[in-house]
């Protein structure tokens, strides 16, 4: 297992941040690279998206549909497990929303599994997933996302520790039950909560 980060400054938190800092992190104005294995390459040509399980009409997108989706920006904060925040991130790329409504979720579905490149997986609750500040974002802070921050594909669920938000996505599945992700086999939390430190499974 191979697990990447580059070193972190610590600047102080004020009183209009830490209101904004969940239990047991630190302000960071940098952005760690953090992630499992090596970077994928990114073929615009062979690259596709796919949204698959329970759902009225299976999608497929390759890049330059993908591109065509309506746009949405957010701006959100950002927390890693390994303690260290990010905040007032502007995002860009296509909303969770969008997807769901195009794809027409059934009824049944209550849990969503996204699917990355290298076999790497990201387990969340439907009703967390179904939030107007989640999507599939290609740029942060008006810039392409770097490779080593999942360009050109990754989601971002702002509500949830960052690991739920997998890099370099390929599929979105709609599930009828949960079902662990990558890291969530590894004994980290399955529910993923910032603000109750909910960092390692009991």
């Amino acid at each position: 297992m191979v697990f990447r980060s580059l070193g972190i400054k610590r600047p102080k938190t004020d009183d209009t941040t830490a209101g904004r800092i969940p239990p047991g992190q630190y302000l960071t104005q940098r952005w760690p690279v953090l992630h499992y294995g090596s970077i994928p390459k990114f073929d615009p040509a062979a690259w596709d998206f796919s949204i698959i399980g329970l759902v009225e009409t299976p999608l497929r997108f390759s890049w330059s549909e993908f591109q065509e989706l309506p746009q949405i920006s957010v701006l959100a904060d950002m927390h890693c497990v390994t303690r260290w925040s990010k905040l007032d991130n502007t995002w860009e790329g296509v909303a969770f929303r969008e997807i769901m409504k195009r794809a027409g979720v059934r009824p049944g579905a209550t849990h969503v599994m996204f699917h990355a490149d290298g076999g790497y997986t990201a387990n969340i609750p439907l009703n967390v997933a179904d939030d107007d500040d989640v999507l599939f974002a290609t740029k942060h802070d008006g810039e392409p996302l770097s490779p080593e921050h999942g360009y050109p594909l990754r989601a971002i669920v702002p509500k949830r520790y960052a690991w739920k938000g997998a890099k370099w996505i390929r599929a979105v599945e709609f599930m009828s039950a949960d079902r662990l992700g990558f890291w969530e086999k590894y004994g980290y939390s399955n529910s993923a909560d910032f603000w109750k430190e909910e960092r390692f499974a009991e």
